[in-house]
This record gives structure tokens, sequence and C-alpha cells, in this order.
């Protein structure tokens, strides 16, 4: 570690929040460069329909989107015309912000006439996707994944997925959208970040209970259950390797920009969070992918209104000390030399 900067070259770089080439001539760095502009919500929405396009059958993963402002006039036409040829169908749709986190900005509509068009579009443009009605529900939850995967190398392309992951509960039990509840996003939303604020959130010491769980607890519930669990691995691997083919030819052009062939340079590798959600035929779908997932093992608990403690997490522990060592071991400088 250099608390006050770096004057020697080191084997790895481990970056806070994106790539960049301060000079560095050697070892290895853990950010791609373009990796955070490419998984921004209205491009991996554009490089994941680019492959629906030519695709459609390996690509039904992710939800059909619409990036707003500017296909605002098609997302109008298409929707009228899918209810034109199917008066029974009333689909919600999710807007989310293209910048956003952390579940800022997000919200549901019925109608296409719903979106708040007042300038925030305008100024702040955002995609608008089918929301998925019929998610996988646990103890009546609706909750998502978070997997990480590690991206080693571009060419070739190498990519690792951790065997767990955590899963992330909303504190309300679900019901289907309505125009009564489109609004309640403990319901219908399951970022951590919100939820942490709802009075249902449960702390939990166990990895098996509470508002974050392992992934791995999740997959025993459905195995005693009878689930094919093996089948929902395949299948959650398909997705994670398609999405990325999807980013490779253009995180390929930043790379290259960035570090010329020939040019001494670092080689790259980086962390990804996959947020996945089931649904409740156990199909898994693409909600986004994080390029800078957080990976504290404490949560903050709120003592007095306002006032938090950090508190160790070990849930958050279990998972990500095992993503981050391993991936230490699969970069490991030393194997070359000997």
């Amino acid at each position: 570690q250099f608390p006050f900067g770096r004057r020697l070259p080191c084997d790895i770089y481990w970056h806070g929040v994106s790539f960049h080439d301060n000079d560095i001539f050697s070892g290895q760095v853990n950010k791609f460069p373009g990796m955070t502009e490419m998984v921004r919500k209205i491009t991996l929405s554009r490089a994941v329909r680019t492959m629906q396009d030519l695709f459609p059958l390996e690509y039904n993963f992710y939800p059909r989107s619409w990036i707003l402002p500017e296909e605002f006039p098609l997302f109008v036409a298409e929707v009228r015309m899918m209810k034109d040829s199917d008066p029974s169908w009333k689909p919600t749709f999710i807007v989310k912000p293209d910048g956003g986190c952390q579940g800022d900005g997000i919200y549901l509509i019925k109608d296409p006439s719903d979106i708040r068009l007042t300038g925030s579009v305008q100024s702040r443009p955002a995609v608008v996707q089918e929301y998925i009605c019929k998610p996988l529900l646990v103890d009546k939850l609706k909750f998502d994944i978070r997997l990480y995967v590690l991206l080693k190398s571009l060419e070739p392309l190498e990519i690792y997925i951790a065997k767990d992951g955590l899963s992330r509960f909303c504190t309300e039990p679900y019901q289907e959208p309505t125009l009564k509840n489109l609004h309640q996003v403990f319901m219908h939303l399951t970022n951590y970040s919100l939820n942490i604020h709802s009075g249902n959130f449960i702390h939990s010491d166990s990895v098996n209970t509470g508002s974050k769980r392992t992934f791995s607890s999740i997959l025993c519930r459905l195995s005693s259950r009878g689930a094919d669990v093996k089948k929902l691995w395949s299948d959650i691997i398909s997705l994670v390797i398609k999405t990325i083919i999807a980013l490779t030819p253009e995180l390929k052009v930043y790379y290259q920009s960035d570090i010329p062939a020939g040019k001494p340079g670092p080689t790259c590798f980086q962390i990804l969070g996959f947020d996945i959600l089931l649904m409740k035929n156990l199909k898994p779908m693409l909600l986004e992918v994080n390029a800078n997932p957080s990976m504290r093992i404490e949560h903050e608990q709120e003592l007095s209104p306002g006032v938090f403690e950090n508190v160790p997490s070990p849930v958050d522990e279990e998972v990500k000390v095992a993503v981050i060592r391993d991936t230490l071991r699969l970069v490991d400088p030393q194997k070359k030399k000997k």
C-alpha cells in the first residue's frame, strides 16, 4: 500500500473508482479503461439490444428497453401497438436514470404518458424497461442477486464467476404492481441502499435470514423444494458470458486507445457486480452491471435518527472476502515468475 502516493513500480494497482493511467507502465490494474462508461444503463441497453437484433433467442434475458428522451415516440408507438394486438396486456414499466445508482430516481409507471418529461429526462437521459411482474418470491418478498464476476482479460476473453453472491431483499411483501402500490419502493425495488431505510429491514448475523443473505442459502432452499439448481446456474453463467460478449467490442476500442499494442503498459482485470432477478419460472433476467461494486464488509446501523455506526456484516464478509482473495490468487503475478 502507498498511502502517500506511489513512487515505485508494483505488481497490482488497486484503484478506487475507474481506470486512469497515471504513468503505470507495468503490473496489473484492477480496472479496464472505458468499463464505467460501458455499463451505464443506456450504453449497456444499446450493446445488449444490438445482440438481441442479431440473436434474439440467445439474448432474451434482458427486459425490453427504450432510451429516453430519443426513443420516447418509439416507446409510445410500440406500447400502443402491443396493447392493440392484446387488449388484456396490462404492462408496468420501470424508468431508470442513466447515471443513477443505489435506486436514485427510479420510478414505476403504467402508461407512457406518466413519464415525467418535465425537463428531467431532457437533462437527465434514462432507460425505460418493461417491469418483470412475476419474480420469484422467498418469504413473500421480492429479491435480486448480486453476483461477482472477474473479467481477467479481454484477449483471450477470460471470465470467472464467484460461486456465491448476495441476495438482497425488499422489505415489504410483494404484490403485482397496481396504480395504488406503484410508489411503494420497499415492495418493488430491491436496492439495498433504499431498503436499509425501511423500518422492516432485518440485519442478521446468519447468512440464511434477514434482508441480505448469501445466494447459496437461496439455492439450498430452492434445491430442497425440488428446483433444478444446476440448470439455474448454467442459465446464469450463460447470461454473464453473453453480456460480456456484448460489451467486448467497445471495451477493446477503449483498451487499445489507452494501452496501444507495443507500448509498455499495465494489463487490466476487473471485478463486476451483476444484478440479476429470478422470475417465478427460475429464468434469470439481467437488471444491470456495476463497474464498481461495493466491497464494504460492514453495514450502517441507525442508532438514533441521523446517527449511524458501522457494524460488521457477516454476510458481506463471507462473500466479499472470498471474492477479493480469489481474485488476487487468479491475477497472482508470482505465478508467472515461477
